[in-house]
């Protein structure tokens, strides 16, 4: 469901994010939000998506078979990172290669996607040391 797909964001994620994310992965995810913002489960406030409580979003990720969390965030980040790498947007790059470890070495499936995930890496921990942020730029690499 939408709900669990917001989840393994965390709390709140932006809306422009979950509209890529749609367009990428091919699943309904704006209009059922935004359904569950009528029905007081998610806020909705300055571009944001956001869970009413956190036990709402705890709910919602706990939805998912734990050995199956890992397969989510690699799918979420990959697509997620060939929009990055296609458009150049640093920000989304850093959000998709955040996904994708999130999901960790156990969700890669070949060596082609082991090979992507290492150049989004090296992309996001790039980038993250242009913005002096070398502790996150020590993590990705």
């Amino acid at each position: 469901s939408a709900l669990v797909v917001l989840s393994c964001f965390g709390a709140s994620a932006d809306i422009s994010l979950i509209e890529v994310l749609e367009r990428e992965i091919e699943q309904p995810l704006i209009a059922p939000l935004d359904d569950a913002v009528a029905h007081s489960v998610l806020g909705k406030r300055n571009g944001k998506l956001y869970f009413m409580h956190d036990k709402l979003q705890e709910a919602a990720y706990s939805k998912m078979k734990p050995e199956e969390r890992c397969l989510h965030h690699n799918r979420y980040g990959l697509a997620l990172g060939f929009v990055a790498a296609r458009e150049r947007d640093d920000r989304l790059l850093l959000t998709a290669v955040s996904q994708i470890n999130h999901g960790g070495p156990q969700a890669v499936i070949d060596e082609e996607q082991a090979v992507v995930v290492a150049n989004l890496n090296l992309g996001a921990g790039k980038k993250a040391m242009n913005m002096s942020d070398f502790y996150s730029a020590h993590s990705l690499f």
